[in-house]
């Protein structure tokens, strides 16, 4: 369970965008997982986070990461409920029965944009709180968690953003989420305005937020230390030197960089099927 994970005290989590990458996020040690609706976006669909996936798309690429992170816990972006109250909770128990074991919802109007995108907008602080206690009573079991997200302080600054918190939290949020904070000051304010509630450092490569050490930012009371897209932005770089190399005629250069054949398998299980697929066969003789 994600609360029990907490319990221990900071943890880094790493963004995964699809099933493999979930996969390798927990056999490099992982304690949780997060899919990030950004990389889901991008890497599934080939569009920018912005809306464009839908809530029944992104609950099939919850299914997926979860089965794939199993038994590590999966935080997954739930964007801003794809709708209102009543969407958010839908959605909430779509997640929870794909497997995930926290949602995030955020307070942005349809249709969002990544967090450390120019231009967001956000919902009224009244239908924001309204969605994550939705959220709340939708849920089937409290050791499912809800991640309250607030994207004003890019629009109305840190202050509202604190005040949106704490409606939040009166509404039963267990995490909270104050997206882009743009100095080290202000995230130890946020840190100092909620001591004892699960918070979480959302840290972007080229972002808005400054990049702090993990102890750092354990030391100013973040318990979630999310590195969202840092994979991606990696697996991106390299797929691109991978085509041009093997469009070039040159893949032999590209042999000192990859994994072999028979790792991949094993990452992927390959090992475990064909020894239950073989005891199958045995039976049947």
């Amino acid at each position: 369970m994600l609360s029990e994970v907490l319990k221990r005290g900071s943890v880094i989590v790493p963004g995964a965008f699809d099933a493999l990458s979930a996969r390798l996020a927990v056999r490099a040690g992982a304690a949780a997982v997060y899919m990030t609706g950004f990389g889901v976006a991008g890497a599934s669909f080939g569009v920018p986070d912005i809306g464009l996936v839908s809530a029944s798309e992104m609950t099939e690429r919850v299914r997926a990461l979860a089965a794939a992170s199993a038994p590590v816990p999966l935080i997954a972006d739930g964007d801003n409920g794809h709708g209102g109250p009543l969407n958010a909770a839908r959605l909430t128990r779509a997640y929870e029965n794909a497997g995930a074991a926290c949602i995030q919802l955020e307070d942005q109007v349809l249709p969002k944009r990544c967090g450390h995108m120019d231009g967001k907008q956000v919902v009224p602080r009244a239908e924001a709180a309204a969605k994550i206690r939705a959220a709340v009573d939708a849920r089937a079991s409290r050791d499912f968690l809800i991640m309250a997200r607030t994207d004003a302080r890019a629009t109305h600054g840190l202050d509202e953003a604190l005040r949106r918190a704490e409606d939040f939290l009166e509404a039963g949020a267990d995490i909270l989420f104050v997206e882009a904070p743009r100095d080290e000051k202000e995230l130890e304010t946020v840190a100092r305005t909620f001591p004892g509630t699960p918070l979480v450092a959302n840290l972007v490569e080229d972002g808005k937020t400054p990049l702090l050490a993990p102890k750092d930012l354990e030391a100013l009371g973040y318990r979630i230390i999310l590195y969202p897209v840092s994979a991606l932005l990696a697996a991106t770089r390299r797929l691109e030197e991978i085509y041009a190399a093997l469009l070039s005629g040159e893949p032999a250069t590209l042999d000192g960089a990859r994994a072999s054949f028979a790792h991949y398998n094993d990452i992927v299980g390959l090992p475990e099927y064909l020894a239950r697929a073989k005891r199958y066969s045995d039976n049947e003789t």
